[in-house]
């Protein structure tokens, strides 16, 4: 085994262009503490680099670019008391702050599964490129925790109400949904990305993007956006649900079917976050909000009770609780978001050298 084949993130530089490539593919390249500290550590070196004219960001593997954070040890942590997951989570949140606002040109390759962690590190970045296997979530109600990673910043900004779908349902976007929606920005077939790549690193962005961006196929949740929109605007959870159920369409009965599975509190969570992140002006500020969601999901029954059923057990049999929409009160969804004091993330602006050391 080549020392490449041991790195979790492979670093290396090619002409211009910074590589990293996410190196753990029987586990779909999910995120660890070690390799967002990499990602980071690289990514601030490249930034004073004046011979680094560009980034790109892949996956190792046939699987895809990143299948979010390790939930089993969030799990672990969440049942025991940890604290590695909220610094881990403080961390992760600081680089994909400074994802959004990277001086050069951040070339995300989203090709085949991109979701939860590995969201944020590619759809805040400036080229956002897919293909027509890729497969885009924010997954998070059906484990009992709520969209992060800058991702209710992602889908507050959405057209109309389709974010707050995908959101509640655990919805999947394809290529022209991604686009459609503002996670990515160009098409490019699987089978150029070497040459795009190559490209890139030979020529510049702009020239790959000219020979190999193709265009996008057409967005099946954009043509869903009348019902979408005329569900999801109602103020709350039960409402949302109460209207789907009425359209009474296979569609909407399905969306509604789809939202009764999840967490009834993370859904009542995740619901006011994104309302609230489309009155926020940056994704900072989206972040630091983000992070007292998820500091306060640690002490959650349903996040434990969540990843048990999915992951661990994998029984696909959660027990909520509170078990039901109705019962979930304000109270319940309040303590969510209560100011951490000291622990605050407090993100004005990318800083990296936080997590360099």
């Amino acid at each position: 085994m080549s020392q490449a084949d041991e790195q979790e993130v492979v670093v290396r530089r090619s002409g211009g262009v910074g590589r990293l490539t996410l190196n753990r593919p029987k586990a779909i390249n999910a995120l660890n503490h070690a390799m967002v500290r990499t990602m980071a550590a690289a990514l601030l070196e490249w930034e004073a680099d004046p011979e680094v004219t560009a980034v790109v960001v892949d996956g190792a593997g046939e699987r895809g670019l990143c299948a979010g954070g390790d939930i089993v040890a969030i799990h672990d942590d969440a049942k025991f008391g940890g604290t590695g997951s909220r610094e881990f989570w403080r961390d992760e949140y600081v680089l994909n702050a400074a994802i959004g606002r990277y001086p050069k040109p951040y070339v995300a390759i989203m090709d085949g599964i991109v979701m939860g962690g590995g969201v944020g590190i590619s759809a805040h970045g400036s080229v956002r490129v897919v293909t027509e296997r890729s497969t885009i979530a924010m997954p998070e109600t059906g484990i009992g925790f709520v969209p992060d990673v800058g991702g209710t910043h992602l889908l507050s900004r959405t057209p109309g109400e389709i974010g707050t779908h995908v959101a509640l349902t655990t919805g999947r976007l394809n290529a022209g949904d991604a686009i459609a929606l503002g996670f990515a920005d160009h098409f490019v077939p699987s089978e150029s990305l070497a040459d795009f790549v190559a490209a890139i690193e030979t020529g510049s962005v702009d020239e790959a993007l000219s020979t190999f961006a193709q265009t996008a196929p057409e967005s099946p949740l954009l043509a869903q956006q009348d019902w979408i929109d005329a569900a999801y605007s109602a103020d709350t959870v039960e409402d949302i649900v109460s209207r789907l159920q009425a359209a009474g369409t296979p569609e909407t009965t399905k969306a509604a079917e789809q939202i009764l599975g999840k967490s009834p509190v993370a859904l009542k969570v995740t619901l006011r976050s994104l309302r609230h992140a489309r009155t926020l002006d940056s994704l900072e500020e989206v972040l630091n909000e983000e992070f007292r969601v998820s500091v306060a999901s640690l002490s959650s029954h349903d996040l434990v009770e969540g990843i048990r059923a999915q992951v661990i057990d994998k029984d696909r049999n959660p027990q909520w609780s509170p078990a039901t929409l109705a019962d979930v009160t304000t109270a319940d969804v309040d303590r969510y978001f209560q100011p951490l004091g000291e622990l605050e993330l407090g993100l004005a602006a990318p800083d990296l050298e936080e997590v360099r050391q």
